[in-house]
C-alpha cells in the first residue's frame, strides 16, 4: 500500500492507485468535490477530486467530513492547483468510518495546545503533534544508528530498582503492601513482606547499571523510559520522561565530550536530512530560527569553558538576572541561554563544576571542590546534555557516598567495579523530550510526548 508521502513524489502518469487516509477538508461544489486526505505519513495532504458521476456520490459526499477514514481509488495527475504537483481524480470512494461533524473536536480552525491536551486521543490528528510524532521517530531511529555505527552495545537498565542513582530522593516508590495495613518492625515499615523484599523505586537513571556492563564490553548505551517524583508543575518537567545514557570505559572527561558533541552534531544533521518537511512546518509556525540553530550547531564547533570562567562572565554581565549568580550555585536557563546567545553564539560546554552541586559519583578534581562535570549548552534551550567522568577510585567513592549520607550497602555493587579492574570511564545523558522541544520549537515539555505525567497531571 502506497502511502501519501510516496504518491506525492510520483509522476503525473494517469496511473490507478488506491489510498486511504482521514479527511482534513472538504470543498463542495454543484458538479464535483475537492477532498484532502492525510494518512499520517507526511505534513503534505492528497488532494482527492470527487465529481458527481461516481455512483452514490451524494450519499457519499455527505458522509466525508473532517475526521472520516476513508478508501479512494483513482488516477494520479498533474494538479492545477499551486501547493501540489498532483492529485487524485477518484473513480470510487468508500467510507470507512464516520466523523459527525457535530461531535468530532477537531474542525477546520485552529485549537490551543491546552485544548489538544485534553483530547490526547486525538491531538496526533493534527498537523503540529503528526509532525511532532514523526520527528520524535526520526531521532529515535538517529540515536540507535550513531551508537550502533560507531561500536556500541545496547543495553536495557532495568526499570524497577533499590538504589538512587542521582541521590536527590525524587523516586516513585513501587510496592505491593496494603496501604491501610502497612506491616511494621519496630516502628518501621518492614519490607521483608513487600514484593521485592526491600523497599523498591522506578529508576531514575540507567546510569549505574550501564557502567557494569560498560567496565565488561567497552562502550554501551541505554535508551529507554526514567521517573523524577519532582514537584515541579512547569513547562520543563516530567515525571515519566526518556533519557539517553552512554557510558565509555577507557574514556576521560575530555573524550566524553568530544563524544557528545559528536553525538549532537549526528542526530541533528539527520533530522534535517529527513525532516524537511516537518521542521519547514515548525519554522514556519513555532520558531523561525529552528533551521538555522540546527544548522549552526551542525557545522559550529562547540566553546568550552570551565564552570568558574563561566560564573566570572555572568559576574561582569550587566545584566538583571532574575537568579543571582554566585561561585557554587547552579546555572539557571537564563545563564545558560546569556551564554550560548549573547557571549558565545554557539554551543558551549561548561566543565569542571563544584562537587557540592553534583553527583555522588562525578571524578574529584585534585582541587577537590570541583568535578569533572560537564554540560552542553545550546542557545534557544540552555543545558541539552550533562554527564561526567566517573569516580574510578575505591576509596573516594565510598568516602563521597558516606559524605552524602547514602547508604553504602546499597551501591555495593557500584563500588566493586573500582575493587575489579578499575578503569577511567565516563558518560553522559541525554533528556530525549528535551531535545525534541528544542528540535521542534515547541514550548511545553508535555507537547513532545504522547501521554504526558507530571506533578498532579496525568494524561491517558
Amino acid at each position: 500500500m502506497l502511502k501519501i508521502r510516496d504518491i506525492l513524489n510520483l509522476k503525473p502518469e494517469n496511473q490507478e492507485l488506491t489510498v486511504y487516509g482521514w479527511v482534513r477538508t472538504k470543498r463542495e461544489s454543484k458538479t464535483f468535490s475537492f477532498v484532502e486526505i492525510n494518512d499520517g505519513s507526511t505534513i503534505k495532504n492528497l488532494q482527492i477530486v470527487i465529481e458527481d458521476k461516481i455512483e452514490n456520490y451524494k450519499d457519499i459526499i455527505i458522509k466525508i467530513n473532517t475526521g472520516a477514514s476513508i478508501e479512494i481509488t483513482g488516477n494520479l495527475v498533474a494538479s492545477q492547483g499551486k501547493n501540489q504537483s498532483v492529485e487524485l481524480h477518484a473513480k470510487s470512494c468508500n467510507v470507512i468510518g464516520e466523523a459527525n461533524p457535530d461531535e468530532f473536536p477537531l474542525q477546520k480552525k485552529g485549537h490551543t495546545f491546552e485544548f489538544l491536551r485534553e483530547i490526547s486521543h486525538l491531538r496526533a490528528r493534527t498537523n503540529t503533534f503528526a509532525a511532532v510524532a514523526r520527528v520524535r521517530n526520526s531521532l529515535s531511529f538517529a540515536i540507535h544508528s550513531f551508537f550502533q555505527e560507531n561500536g556500541f552495545v545496547y543495553v536495557h537498565t532495568p526499570i524497577i530498582t533499590a538504589s538512587d542513582c542521582e541521590g536527590a530522593g525524587e523516586m516513585f516508590q513501587v510496592t505491593t503492601l496494603d496501604l491501610d495495613k502497612i506491616p511494621k518492625e519496630n516502628g518501621q515499615i518492614d519490607y521483608t513482606k513487600d514484593f521485592f523484599g526491600k523497599k523498591s523505586l522506578l529508576t531514575v537513571s540507567g546510569q549505574l547499571e550501564g557502567e557494569t556492563y560498560a567496565c565488561a564490553l567497552g562502550n554501551i548505551y541505554t535508551f529507554g523510559p526514567t521517573f523524577r517524583a519532582e514537584h515541579s508543575n512547569t513547562t520543563r518537567h516530567l515525571a515519566e520522561f526518556w533519557m539517553v545514557e552512554p557510558e565509555m570505559a577507557f574514556c576521560d572527561i575530555n573524550q566524553n565530550m568530544d563524544m557528545a558533541e559528536s553525538f549532537l552534531k549526528y542526530i541533528f544533521k539527520w533530522v534535517l536530512e529527513k525532516c524537511s518537511d516537518d521542521l519547514d512546518f515548525f519554522n514556519a509556525r513555532i520558531d523561525n530560527t529552528i533551521i538555522d540553530n540546527l544548522n549552526n550547531i551542525v557545522k559550529d564547533k562547540f566553546e568550552r569553558i570551565t564552570y568558574t570562567e563561566a560564573v566570572e562572565i555572568l559576574l561582569k554581565a550587566k545584566v538583571d538576572f532574575e537568579y543571582p549568580v554566585k561561585w557554587g550555585v547552579n546555572l539557571q536557563a537564563e545563564h545558560e541561554k546569556y551564554l550560548t546567545e549573547m557571549v558565545f553564539k554557539k554551543p558551549t560546554i561548561v566543565i569542571n563544576y563544584p562537587k557540592d552541586i553534583k553527583a555522588f559519583y562525578m571524578k574529584l578534581n585534585d582541587d577537590n571542590k570541583t568535578v569533572r562535570a560537564m554540560d552542553i549548552l545550546v542557545p534557544r534551550l540552555g543545558e541539552i546534555i550533562g554527564g561526567s567522568q566517573r569516580e574510578e577510585d575505591y576509596n573516594k567513592l565510598y568516602n563521597r557516598i558516606v559524605e552524602l549520607k547514602l547508604n553504602p550497602k546499597d551501591y555495593e555493587k557500584y563500588l566493586d567495579l573500582r575493587k575489579f579492574g578499575t578503569v577511567p570511564h565516563s558518560g553522559f545523558g541525554l533528556g530525549f523530550e528535551r531535545l525534541i522541544q528544542f528540535v521542534t520549537g515547541m514550548q511545553n515539555i508535555r507537547d513532545v510526548i504522547a501521554y504526558p505525567r507530571s506533578f498532579k497531571y496525568i494524561v491517558n
